[in-house]
């Protein structure tokens, strides 16, 4: 029995008109920042074992899952808009600490070139709040989000900013269902 199946293909397709290493630093948010996609997977993978009830545990699965396969978009975006970049465009985008350290390798860093760190992930063991922290990051995901659609003029690469962004919408809508079944089924239980 499988437990997934990988298709070799982005969740959606991300395109570029043009490479762009300052706008691959804005997005390198997402890549390894504290609201990005990876710290928002590993938040829900963990929390899940603690949820009271199969649905809730299903629910993290499921977004913590797809929160991965939002986390390669971003990594090939990141690699798509610095493919092909000289190093006086790698200078001007002040991108050259990075470069120095990593070439054009994808790392986990934020956009200021701190590196992803497990204190990022929120998980503390109560469903209830682990739910509401997890609500308040898919909102925080959807404004960087919303801030990198203004930071570009690439119509391309703003499609699936855009996708990404819906999808941190439909995440909180989930996580606010999960968080009523658990609230009733808290609510049911029998004190003695």
């Amino acid at each position: 029995m499988h437990m997934w199946i990988y298709e070799k293909k982005l969740e959606y397709p991300v395109k570029i008109s043009c490479k762009d290493p300052r706008m691959a630093k804005y997005i390198m948010t997402q890549l390894g920042g504290p609201d990005g996609e990876l710290s928002a997977s590993l938040r829900y993978l963990h929390q899940r074992f603690h949820m009271p009830t199969d649905q809730a545990k299903a629910l993290l699965t499921d977004i913590g899952t797809e929160e991965l396969a939002h986390w390669e978009m971003i990594c090939a975006m990141v690699h798509m808009l610095t493919k092909g970049a000289t190093i006086e465009e790698i200078k001007e985008s002040d991108m050259g600490a990075y470069y120095a350290i990593r070439d054009k390798a994808i790392y986990p860093a934020d956009s200021t070139g701190n590196p992803w760190t497990a204190a990022y992930i929120q998980s503390i063991g109560d469903p209830v709040a682990d739910l509401h922290e997890d609500m308040a990051a898919e909102q925080k995901a959807r404004a960087v989000y919303e801030q990198l659609l203004q930071l570009t003029d690439d119509p391309l690469l703003k499609d699936a900013l855009r996708f990404l962004r819906e999808r941190e919408v439909v995440h909180f809508q989930r996580f606010g269902e999960a968080l009523r079944s658990v609230e009733e089924y808290n609510a049911c239980k029998k004190f003695y």
